[in-house]
């Protein structure tokens, strides 16, 4: 049996807000902003070349808006991205690495540079950079 994680809901104060950054400023593509009624909103946004996608909206989740923590998206080029996502005014953190129980400014070995940021209500993500295939 396979199973496969293809959407995570994360929950947001304000959805047009959220819809704005994942979508302007993070790059993500919209494929869903459908209405359910009055108080039932759903926007799915999947992030270029990824299998699994994002769900903010209203009546979707009993969770305190900015309550997520540890997402992770996986990319080729950490500094690359990092510059993509400043640009667009995201408030991203310089590219750090894990050091000694602790994280250090630059670039680390494989599967260890990171940047991090959080979207307005504080959910918070993690980018990290993956090692070319060999």
């Amino acid at each position: 049996m396979d199973m496969k994680i293809e959407v995570v809901v994360l929950p947001v104060s304000d959805v047009d807000r959220a819809k704005r950054f994942y979508a302007e400023q993070v790059g993500f593509v919209v494929d869903v902003d459908q209405q359910f009624g009055p108080t039932m909103r759903v926007v799915q946004l999947t992030p270029p070349g990824s299998a699994c996608s994002i769900t903010i909206g209203s009546g979707l989740v009993d969770m305190p808006p900015g309550s997520n923590k540890g997402m992770q998206l996986v990319v080729e080029d950490v500094e690359a991205t990092r510059a993509e996502l400043a640009s667009r005014g995201v408030d991203v953190s310089p590219v750090r690495h894990m050091e000694d129980e602790a994280w250090a400014d630059g670039p680390g070995g494989p599967w260890n540079s990171f940047v991090f940021f959080s979207d307005p209500d504080g959910n918070a993500w993690a980018v990290q950079e993956k090692p070319p295939a060999v």
